[in-house]
């Protein structure tokens, strides 16, 4: 039996935090575009169909990688509620990565707009025209968006906590370079 890994591979790692500012940089731009009115407003739809596209087959690969790879262990000595609360946030966290664009697009192709990404890639519509699904899938994904900016909140204060309160192994698993030997020497 293959043991766990310490940490994340570089992979992960890497794909972890350019995802973190893209997710991020999309929630803002959703809310910036759909408080305008000015001629940024294409700009910022084009930028968020090609990234939120662009962020679905990310958390595909990231998906494969975890698969492959594995994820390192949580502390034995941390709470079985901690453990779960990880467990089910991170399944929440893959599970809006994934119905975000999905919802997104869907909302596309059922207000029959062409969804079409940088670079004049055209994606075609898998559903027809519809007024009511598109309202629908509109608001599933407006309130969708809140209820992951506060997962996401939720998940950078769990890993400041785990950093800086509980002083554990758990954020070095995902840091891009190691901090534990510098936290030891600093302290």
């Amino acid at each position: 039996m293959i043991s766990a890994p310490r940490r994340f591979a570089l992979i992960q790692r890497l794909l972890h935090w350019v995802m973190a500012v893209c997710i991020l940089a999309m929630l803002f731009i959703g809310v910036g575009f759909v408080s305008t009115v000015t001629p940024k407003f294409l700009p910022l739809i084009l930028v968020h169909k090609t990234l939120g596209t662009t962020l679905l087959v990310l958390v595909l690969i990231r998906l494969a990688l975890r698969l492959y790879y594995r994820a390192p262990l949580l502390p034995a000595e941390l709470p079985i509620t901690m453990k779960v609360a990880a467990r089910l946030s991170h399944l929440l966290l893959y599970g809006l990565m994934i119905v975000m664009p999905l919802l997104g697009l869907g909302m596309l192709w059922a207000a029959a707009y062409p969804v079409v990404l940088y670079g004049g890639i055209q994606i075609p519509a898998l559903l027809p025209q519809s007024d009511g699904v598109h309202a629908l899938l509109r608001d599933a994904h407006v309130c969708l968006g809140f209820a992951f900016f506060a997962l996401i909140l939720l998940h950078l204060a769990a890993g400041l906590f785990h950093l800086l309160i509980r002083r554990d192994t758990v954020f070095d698993t995902i840091a891009l370079l190691p901090l534990r030997d510098r936290m030891t020497k600093a302290e």
